[in-house]
C-alpha cells in the first residue's frame, strides 16, 4: 500500500479524470478498503476540495465543478507522461518543438527534486516530420470541430497552384497519424465513388495543407461516422476501403528469405510464417492486385505467388507492364 500522502495524490488524480467513481472501484484502484477511501475523501475535504458523495448501492464520489486544484499536482506516472509528451512533440507534426522545450523546462523547475530526477531520466530524440502544422491552424480547426461549426478554408492539393481550392465542410474529427494531422469532415460538394449521384461524402484533409478562413459561425448537427470510430474509419480510407480497416486486396506468397529479413519491411498487419531457414510465407495487403504483386517483387528475392487467383493474374499484368516499360528503351 502506498504511503498516505502519495495515496491522497493518486485519489485526487483519479477524481480529476473521471466525473463519477463508485466507492468500491476507487478502493480497488488504490488497493485499499472502501472505509479507507471514505477517510481519504474526508481528508481531501478538510484540505478544501469539494467532493460530493453519490447515492447508490456502493456509494460513490464526484469532484465538484469549480474546485480549485493546485497547479502541477503530478504523481510519478503523470510526471513521466508529461515529460514524454513534451519530448516527442517535434514528431507530432505540429510546429511546437521550441514551445515544448520551454514548457518542459518550466514544468521541471517547479517540481520536487524526486520528480525532476524522474523527468531527467527520460531522454528522447524525436525527429520532426517532413511537414508541420501551424499551431494556430490546428487550434482553429479543432475549435470548429468541437463547436460543430462549418469550416471554410483554402486547400492546396499536391501540384495545385496558388492557395488551393476553397472548401466548405462540416468538421467531425481531428486526428494525428504517422506524424501528420488530418481533418475528417463531411463535404457537401464531394461525390461518393460508390454513388456519384448522391450529394456529399466523407473526406480526409491534411491540416498542413489548409488555410482556414474567417469563422462562419454556422453550426451543424454532427453525422454518425461510419463504424462509430473516426480513427478506424480514416485508417480504412487510407487502405482504400470505405467500411473496414482492411486492405481491399490481400494475398500470399512464399519469399525465399528468412523471416528476420522480411519482417522489417512489412506492415504491422502482415502475417509471416517461417517455412525453413530461407523461406517465409508472407500475407500482405494493398490497393490493387498488381500493386500487391509488386510488393512481393520488392523484397528483391525469388518468390512464388500462392493466391488467390486474382493475385496471380495481377502478377501477370505486372510482368506485362514491366515488359512494355523495358521495350520503350
Amino acid at each position: 500500500m502506498a504511503d498516505p500522502s502519495s495515496r491522497l495524490l493518486t485519489l485526487l488524480s483519479l477524481l480529476q479524470v473521471r466525473r463519477d467513481w463508485a466507492g468500491d472501484v476507487l478502493a480497488d484502484r488504490l488497493g485499499i478498503s472502501p472505509r479507507t477511501v471514505r477517510r481519504d475523501v474526508d481528508r481531501l475535504r478538510e484540505l478544501g476540495y469539494r467532493i460530493e458523495s453519490l447515492r447508490g448501492p456502493a456509494g460513490g464520489y464526484r469532484l465538484a465543478s469549480g474546485s480549485e486544484l493546485p497547479p502541477l499536482l503530478f504523481d510519478d506516472d503523470q510526471a513521466v507522461a508529461v515529460a514524454l509528451a513534451l519530448a516527442v512533440a517535434p514528431a507530432s507534426g505540429a510546429d511546437i518543438a521550441e514551445a515544448a522545450t520551454r514548457a518542459l523546462a518550466t514544468v521541471r523547475q517547479v517540481m520536487p527534486s524526486r520528480l525532476r530526477a524522474r523527468i531527467d531520466s527520460v531522454e528522447v530524440v524525436a525527429a520532426p516530420g517532413a511537414s508541420v502544422v501551424d499551431p494556430d491552424v490546428l487550434v482553429a480547426v479543432s475549435e470548429a470541430t468541437r463547436q460543430h461549426e462549418v469550416l471554410r478554408f483554402a486547400y492546396a492539393s499536391p501540384g495545385e497552384p496558388g492557395d488551393g481550392a476553397p472548401r466548405r465542410v462540416e468538421p467531425h474529427a481531428v486526428l494525428a497519424r504517422g506524424g501528420r494531422w488530418y481533418l475528417l469532415a463531411w463535404d457537401e460538394d464531394a461525390r461518393s465513388a460508390a454513388d456519384p449521384e448522391a450529394a456529399g461524402d466523407w473526406r480526409t484533409f491534411r491540416i498542413d495543407r489548409l488555410a482556414p478562413s474567417a469563422p462562419t459561425r454556422r453550426t451543424f448537427r454532427p453525422r454518425p461516422i461510419p463504424g462509430g470510430d473516426a480513427a478506424r474509419f480514416v485508417a480504412a480510407r487510407f487502405k482504400g476501403s470505405s467500411t473496414e480497416d482492411v486492405w481491399p486486396c490481400t494475398g500470399t506468397a512464399v519469399v525465399r528469405l528468412p523471416v528476420a529479413r522480411v519482417a522489417p519491411f512489412v506492415d504491422p498487419d502482415a502475417a509471416l510464417e517461417p517455412l525453413g531457414p530461407q523461406r517465409t510465407r508472407v500475407t500482405l495487403g494493398s490497393w490493387s492486385w498488381t500493386a500487391l504483386a509488386a510488393r512481393f517483387a520488392g523484397f528483391g528475392a525469388p518468390f512464388e505467388l500462392v493466391g488467390p487467383q486474382a493475385l496471380i493474374d495481377g502478377g501477370g499484368e505486372l510482368v506485362g507492364t514491366l515488359q512494355r516499360a523495358l521495350d520503350g528503351h
